[in-house]
């Protein structure tokens, strides 16, 4: 029994304070930070005043695939939008901005927000970026988590699951606004980069995954998706909305995700 003990103890006892290391260094000291923050108060009170703001209208949630070099997205002119990460890059051929920004990758906030500081739309970033992004008054943040329990929050002011990816959050952000009907768009849910999910690697030259090939281009720091783990946060997703009598929609141009059904995009702006 004692020499039992000897070999197991040791590698509980590691996997023990791994445990308790992680879970402080990737959520305990965020949440705690919030306890004490008038900034997150702030940004509470900001965020409250989105709920159900836009009940029972569409919005498209636009990805950043290479698809959208073949949609037409000067239809999404007066359309209500949620943009991705660095989709401002398209924002000078557009001629309009997206109606919000939504960004909740560390690495793309450490590298592009003070690009995105200068976009004069709310922008929702993650709660963990507050360092960089405190001096934005345009910035809300969220309690997005990559970590627990893989879950949709139908109220986005608690803790979020990342889901993989920043279109779940904006699904989420979605469901809260009080949307009736989401269209994806741009989300090709493809990467010609293969590697392990969630590896870091370091772009090597122009960017083959994204509308513009300097969105991750040469030097620039990012994650592989996780598109197993996606497509599992989809689901959810797509529970939550029809089981409250709405719906999701893509609208992607030749898009690989398989999750929500698909819908012409041209056809959602017939005047029939």
């Amino acid at each position: 029994m004692k020499e039992t003990l000897k070999r197991i103890l040791p590698a509980f006892l590691w996997q023990f304070g791994s445990n308790l290391y992680w879970g402080w260094h990737n959520r305990g000291r965020h949440v705690l930070a919030k306890l004490f923050s008038p900034r997150w108060a702030r940004s509470c009170r900001a965020l409250l005043k989105f709920h159900d703001r836009h009940k029972g209208q569409r919005c498209f949630i636009i990805g950043n695939g290479p698809s959208l070099r073949q949609t037409d997205l000067s239809l999404l002119k007066d359309e209500i939008t949620l943009g991705l990460n660095r989709i401002y890059l398209l924002f000078p051929d557009l001629g309009f901005k997206t109606t919000y920004l939504v960004s909740i990758n560390d690495l793309v906030l450490e590298q592009s927000y003070d690009e995105m500081r200068s976009l004069e739309i709310p922008k929702f970033v993650a709660w963990r970026a507050r360092r960089r992004v405190n001096s934005d008054p345009r910035a809300i943040f969220l309690d997005t988590d990559y970590t627990g329990p893989e879950n949709f929050a139908e109220d986005a002011s608690g803790r979020m699951f990342e889901g993989f990816t920043v279109t779940y959050v904006a699904l989420q952000l979605a469901y809260y606004m009080g949307f009736q009907e989401v269209i994806l768009v741009g989300v090709d849910h493809n990467f010609v980069t293969q590697g392990l999910a969630n590896q870091v690697i370091i772009s090597q030259g122009d960017d083959p995954n994204h509308f513009s090939p300097y969105y991750f281009g040469k030097g620039y720091k990012w994650q592989l998706p996780d598109l197993e783990g996606s497509e599992r946060a989809y689901r959810l997703a797509k529970i939550a909305f029809e089981r409250s009598g709405r719906q999701v929609r893509d609208a992607t141009a030749g898009g690989r995700l398989r999750i929500f059904p698909k819908v012409n995009y041209p056809g959602l702006f017939s005047k029939e």
